[in-house]
């Protein structure tokens, strides 16, 4: 009967959904896309050239996103590293959105980690093969409440950082971006159809480090609230 609800021969995946800052609303999580080396100090570091090339995308998955505050140290890995991000999350979509448009597709921004096995992601750049192995496993995005663009605007501008237990590791300013949030979003419309529900991790500055059990990390991104994660 039309309208009735699917015979789904397994149970349904739970909605992964974040939560949004001072109320009981929850995000709900399509797809996560991840620039890769973003800010020029970090490209640097890690061995590539900053020029303004084309940008280039890699992906999480939905459940990997953790509001938790809790990182469990993943397995097959020995060289575990932080990299402090902003969330970008979407509200909107398309092909082929205009640069001046595109941040009318925004929801709202967060602070998050994109933690990554470099010792895994090293053989797989080795190889020639996928990174996925080093970036998309269980709890590698920890993500802290969004914050709706309605109420702080479009950051693009103050500073990012990272402390592991107290240390300051990673230091920048969102203004550093290469490739800024509305090229993010226009860049990616050109190859994917972007809907309601995307989140854009839009890249980490300079001083990726690795972490150990028991660290506890936190992210700091001006006007968001500060992301705590216990590495457990």
């Amino acid at each position: 009967m039309e309208g009735a609800m699917p015979n789904f021969v397994i149970e349904c995946p739970p909605v992964v959904a974040l939560p949004v800052a001072g109320t009981a609303a929850r995000f709900p999580v399509r797809r996560v896309y991840c620039i890769g080396r973003n800010y020029a100090a970090h490209a640097i570091e890690m061995g590539h050239d900053p020029d303004r090339e084309d940008p280039f995308f890699f992906q999480k998955n939905p459940d990997n996103l953790d509001p938790s505050g809790r990182f469990p140290y993943p397995p097959m890995s020995g060289d575990v590293h932080h990299e402090a991000e902003m969330a970008v999350m979407l509200k909107s979509g398309g092909r082929n959105i205009p640069v001046d448009r595109a941040l009318e597709c925004v929801f709202g921004y967060a602070p998050a980690l994109d933690m990554t096995r470099r010792d895994l992601q090293g053989e797989q750049k080795k190889l020639g093969r996928p990174w996925e192995i080093g970036k998309a496993f269980e709890g590698s995005a920890p993500v802290g409440p969004i914050h709706p663009a309605a109420e702080i605007g479009h950051p693009d501008q103050g500073r990012i950082g990272l402390s592991v237990n107290g240390e300051v590791r990673q230091e920048g300013d969102l203004n550093q971006m290469i490739w800024k949030v509305p090229e993010q979003i226009a860049y990616l419309s050109e190859y994917y159809e972007l809907a309601a529900g995307d989140v854009i991790l839009s890249g980490t500055p300079s001083g990726v480090a690795a972490v150990a059990r028991g660290d506890v990390m936190e992210v700091t991104i001006a006007g968001l609230e500060t992301l705590r994660v216990a590495v457990v």
